[in-house]
C-alpha cells in the first residue's frame, strides 16, 4: 500500500502504455476454494489532511474494461499510480458498473489521531470489506503486512495494486473517490491547494499551514505541527501508557 505525492509522481510515459493487472492471484485463490475474493488497497496514509479511504473490489474473474490509448492502442487497468488523472477518472466511472461489487470504508483525521494510523487503517479496510453485499471468502492486500487480522483470510501481496485486477480497480476507485473529497475540500479552504495536493505537504499547503495554522480536516497528532511554531500549541500525542484513544495536549 505505497503511495506517491500528489503532484510529484512521475508522469506515466506517454510512449507505452503502463502493463495491466492480471488475475494470476485471484485464480491461485480460487483453485484454493476461495469463491468470492475482494482486493483492497488504500490512499490518504501519508497525508497531513483529510481521511484514510479504503476500498475493497469483487470481480467475476472476467475480462478487466480497457480505454482507448495513442495509435489504436488501449489502456489497461492498474496500479492507479501509474495511470494519469485522466484514466483514473474515465476508469472510476466504468468500474462500478463492471465489478462484481465494491465498497468504500474511511477513518477521519480525529479518528486517526484517536487511535493511530495502523487502527485506523484497519477499521476503514473493515468498513469496507463489512460493506460490501457478501462476505469475502479471501481478502488481497497490496503490501506485507496483514492489517487487518482474524477472522478475515487474508494473502498479502507486494506490488498487488499492479498485479491484481481486484487490487488495481480499489486502488482507482479508492483514489478517485478521495481526490474528488479533498476538491471539494478545498473550495471550502482554498489556500491549502487540496484539489492539487490531495492534502499531502506540498509546498502550496505548507505555506497555508505557516500562516493560518490546520483547518478542522487536518490531522492533529502528526510531526509537521512541530515545525510551526505559531500551532505547535495544537499537536496532540497519544499516550502509550494510557491505551488506544487516549489523547493529550503537550
Amino acid at each position: 500500500m505505497t503511495e506517491t505525492l500528489p503532484g510529484f509522481e512521475e508522469p506515466p510515459s506517454m510512449t507505452a502504455a503502463p502493463r495491466g493487472a492480471g488475475y494470476t492471484i485471484e485464480r491461485e485463490l480460487r483453485a484454493a476454494g476461495a469463491v468470492r475474493i475482494a482486493g483492497v488497497d488504500e490512499v490518504g496514509r501519508g497525508a497531513w489532511a483529510g481521511p484514510v479511504v479504503v476500498c475493497a473490489a469483487v470481480t467475476d474473474l472476467g475480462e478487466p474494461p480497457r480505454l482507448p490509448g495513442r495509435g489504436g492502442g488501449t489502456i489497461r487497468l492498474t496500479d492507479s499510480k501509474l495511470l494519469t488523472a485522466a484514466h483514473r477518472e474515465a476508469f472510476a466511472e466504468i468500474l462500478p458498473g463492471w465489478l462484481t461489487a465494491h465498497a468504500l470504508g474511511a477513518a477521519e483525521p480525529a479518528e486517526i489521531d484517536q487511535v493511530g494510523m495502523t487502527e485506523a487503517l484497519r477499521r476503514a479496510a473493515v468498513r469496507a470489506l463489512t460493506a460490501l453485499p457478501h462476505r469475502p471468502d479471501m481478502v488481497i492486500l497490496d503490501g506485507k503486512h496483514d492489517l487487518l487480522g482474524g477472522p478475515w483470510r487474508v494473502r498479502c501481496e507486494v506490488k498487488a495494486d499492479q498485479r491484481s485486477v481486484s487490487v488495481a480497480a480499489a486502488s482507482v476507485l479508492a483514489k478517485v473517490h478521495r481526490d474528488r473529497l479533498m476538491a471539494r475540500l478545498g473550495e471550502e479552504f482554498p489556500a491549502y491547494g487540496f484539489a492539487d495536493s490531495a492534502g499531502y505537504p506540498s509546498p502550496t499547503h505548507q505555506r497555508a499551514l505557516e500562516e493560518s495554522g490546520p483547518t478542522p480536516y487536518h490531522r492533529l497528532s502528526w510531526s509537521y505541527l512541530d515545525d510551526l511554531p505559531r500551532w505547535r500549541h495544537l499537536r496532540k500525542h497519544r499516550d502509550p501508557l494510557a491505551g488506544t484513544g487516549q489523547l493529550s495536549l503537550l
